[in-house]
């Protein structure tokens, strides 16, 4: 979803509160985006209060406003990948089933339901926070194939992390390493077979 369906730039969010010194954004980036409660709120091991509590001590009280709002709205406003939503719905136009598999926390139940190409998904959405396991493990690959009854072979994975797509691919899943151009994403699956505009 990041960085495929959703452009996901933590600088592009700490930009928007307009801090006058540059250093306390990437204290705030390394502090919220690069920690490991993000990452355990993505495997559902915390609670966003847990969470917030441990990333707040570590980050200096007068910034501790500019942290809350980044960690309860960073998705304002969204920023969807038009492109990408447009190739979701051609897919599933085409008869293609088209499933979501995210490492995301249970906030995800929040900002998601607000981009309108999440209703071409409807419930076939795998949630790492909701599983347990994320990305790049073949476990999260496995439990979602197994979740929604699809064989490896006949799925083609798309992220843009290479770690990831590795994993799928090791699966057994097709796999494509998103670089951000939805042009090259398109050709790419037609390559592949898929028959869409």
């Amino acid at each position: 979803m990041g960085g495929v369906l959703l452009h996901f730039d933590p600088k592009v969010f700490i930009a928007r509160l307009g801090l006058a010194d540059p250093a306390d954004g990437l204290l705030l980036e390394r502090e919220i985006f690069r920690s490991v409660e993000w990452v355990q709120l993505d495997r559902g091991e915390i609670s966003d209060e847990e969470a917030l509590a441990c990333m707040l001590a570590r980050i200096p009280e007068r910034l501790h406003g500019a942290a809350v709002t980044l960690f309860e709205n960073w998705d304002e406003p969204r920023l969807a990948v038009e492109e990408n939503c447009e190739l979701v719905r051609d897919l599933n136009a085409a008869g293609y089933g088209v499933y979501l598999l995210t490492n995301a926390s249970l906030q995800h139940h929040k900002y998601w339901p607000k981009l309108p190409v999440s209703q071409v998904f409807g419930d076939r959405v795998f949630l790492s926070a909701e599983h347990h396991v994320i990305k790049p493990d073949p476990a999260f690959f496995e439990q979602a194939l197994a979740m929604f009854g699809l064989e490896a072979d006949e799925c083609v994975f798309i992220d843009d992390v290479p770690l990831n797509v590795e994993a799928a691919v090791r699966c057994g899943i097709r796999g494509i390493v998103y670089h951000g151009d939805p042009g090259l994403l398109r050709r790419q699956l037609r390559e592949l077979g898929l028959k869409i505009n």
